[in-house]
């Protein structure tokens, strides 16, 4: 247990950041000096003003490779060479914070604070998100407990739990049991950032359409086999009531005060990993830069952002940008997970093709791509020129990052790259993978022979039953949202570097109507995790009134 109590965070008055932005007094509802609710509303038609960078990365290590620590820093240095800049980041979620990965708001001098308060509780959107979701599972049990119309198949309700923990236990569980307590049927929990209505509020213009996409949620069928939605068990009313502050994007700051607009937080390998829509069109708004982050390696949440949230619309990023960091191509490069800190540059370009691959499929998005190489103290000037050269050669721009250790003066490098790569004219949307009305099956086809470089697909017995009933009820043209390990290209965590020839299987697929996409589980990903053998929280406690060992 940690008891080494940190110097305190700087405090930025939030209505000074505010004004950074041209965000008027009217707009803002504070949370305390240091963050606050934008109320979009306030702010009229909202006119893109920015270009918007989209920061994504290789195929990651356990630990993550800096993606947060280099967006921030990104907008911090973007900031200091003067540029009115903001970061646009996903709220943390409680099941890494106690877990494995630890907290989501960037690390050393490239960070956003209140650091603790945002990892933890922030503005209360994940809890009033787990409860908006727990009322419509406890409405769904209370309509088949009473028999109300339309009547519910026990044995077909697909509306399980959500919980913002790590909890393995709660996968798979029984409810109803007990006089009176029933009918019994089969549940389970998804963890919050796995939710549908996470998804559902990231990806909603305004209250209208996130009522009309909660009304879309389909909860179970009857015994004809008709499905039901939320909308049917009159469900709407309450859940937009818990979500009324939930729906306006926060604000905070960074360590050295550049703006930082905060929302939502699904997850890149369950769900579709990047902040709300909302929050990006208030940085567009107010920003001539807005940096965006989006999880794990480009193959997942890169992709997902271009088919998924975007889908060729007007908010389409202007550049991309990859973080690299040499311990990540080391592990490519064969060195075992506990030895990835010392310096080998033979590993390093063994593990450049990894690198070289994200490159590819990010340019297949037609946007210029800039590698950013987060520097570490054990890093070699060697493998940096490695790096650089194979970076180049594939038709990347270069730039080191040090916003760790040395904050915005550390990111100005990259920033100067990504300034250069923004001059030019706007791209304008950028083009999908696919197209809107393929097939399902032709949708992941395509993802996984030009992304993840398979070589087929195969659907288990029950993603074929599935599939077919998926298309038979009108669901056959939504996009796909592509659920797999971030550990490799393939559905095998084992398999890293750059897999070639393999079969990517589809275990299962979950329909998520009102967020609009269909979600392909493959290999044995879950949308419930679980606690490692040392989770995170063995080093988190409260000593005096501070809270220590979350970062």
């Amino acid at each position: 247990m940690s008891t080494q109590v940190p110097p305190p965070d700087p405090q930025h008055d939030i209505t000074d950041i505010a004004r950074q932005l041209d965000l008027p007094s009217t707009a803002l509802r504070t949370y305390g000096r240091d963050k606050a609710k934008i109320d979009v509303t306030a702010l009229g038609p909202l006119q893109r003003r920015g270009k918007l960078v989209l920061v994504s990365g290789i195929t990651p290590t356990a630990a993550g490779e800096g993606k947060t620590t280099t967006a921030i820093g990104l907008a911090d240095g973007l900031r200091l060479i003067g540029q009115r800049a903001v970061v646009i980041l996903r709220e943390p979620s409680l099941g890494p914070i106690f877990g494995q990965k630890g907290g989501g708001t960037g690390f050393g001098r490239s960070r956003i604070i209140p650091t603790a308060d945002i990892n933890l509780h922030f503005n209360g959107d994940f809890h009033a998100i787990t409860a908006a979701h727990n009322l419509l599972s406890a409405m769904v049990d209370n309509h088949l407990h009473h028999n109300l119309e339309p009547q519910l198949d026990p044995d077909r309700i697909t509306w399980k739990r959500a919980l913002d923990v790590n909890d393995r236990a709660l996968r798979s569980v029984e409810v109803g049991r007990g006089k009176g307590n029933g009918p019994v049927h089969a549940s389970g929990f998804d963890i919050t950032a796995a939710s549908e209505i996470m998804a559902i509020l990231a990806l909603s213009e305004n209250a209208d359409d996130l009522r009309a996409r909660l009304s879309r949620i389909v909860i179970g069928h009857d015994k004809e086999g008709k499905e039901i939605t939320a909308a049917q068990i009159r469900a709407i009313g309450a859940m937009m009531a818990l979500l009324r502050d939930a729906m306006q994007p926060n604000l905070a700051a960074t360590l050295e005060g550049t703006p930082a607009i905060v929302h939502c937080g699904p997850f890149a390998n369950i769900a579709h990993g990047t902040a709300s829509i909302a929050a990006m069109k208030v940085g567009l708004h107010t920003a001539d830069i807005g940096v965006v982050e989006a999880g794990f390696g480009f193959d997942l949440g890169g992709e997902k952002f271009f088919d998924l949230v975007m889908r060729g619309g007007p908010m389409s990023p202007a550049a991309v940008v990859i973080i690299v960091s040499l311990r990540a191509l080391r592990l490519h490069g064969g060195v075992a997970a506990d030895q990835v800190a010392t310096p080998n540059q033979a590993a390093v370009v063994a593990g450049l093709p990894n690198m070289i691959r994200h490159i590819e499929n990010a340019s297949l998005f037609k946007r210029p791509v800039i590698i950013a190489l987060n520097a570490f103290p054990h890093d070699s000037v060697a493998e940096v020129t490695e790096v650089r050269a194979a970076a180049e050669r594939a038709g990347a721009s270069f730039a080191v990052i040090d916003a760790t250790m040395r904050g915005a003066e550390g990111g100005v490098a990259l920033a100067q790259v990504v300034t250069a790569a923004l001059a030019g004219p706007d791209p304008g949307p950028a083009p999908t993978l696919y197209a809107p009305d393929a097939p399902l099956r032709e949708k992941i086809e395509r993802v996984a022979t030009s992304i993840y470089r398979a070589t087929s697909v195969v659907l288990s017995d029950e993603a074929t039953a599935q599939l077919a009933d998926l298309e038979a009820r009108g669901y056959g043209k939504l996009p796909v949202c592509m659920a797999k390990t971030p550990a490799s290209f393939s559905d095998d965590p084992s398999r890293i570097n750059t897999p070639e020839g393999h079969t990517l299987t589809v275990r299962r697929f979950e329909l998520a109507a009102g967020a609009g996409f269909v979600i392909a589980l493959c290999g044995t990903i879950m949308r419930m995790p679980g606690l490692p053998r040392e989770p995170r929280a063995l080093a988190i406690d409260l000593v005096g009134n501070t809270i220590v060992g979350v970062e």
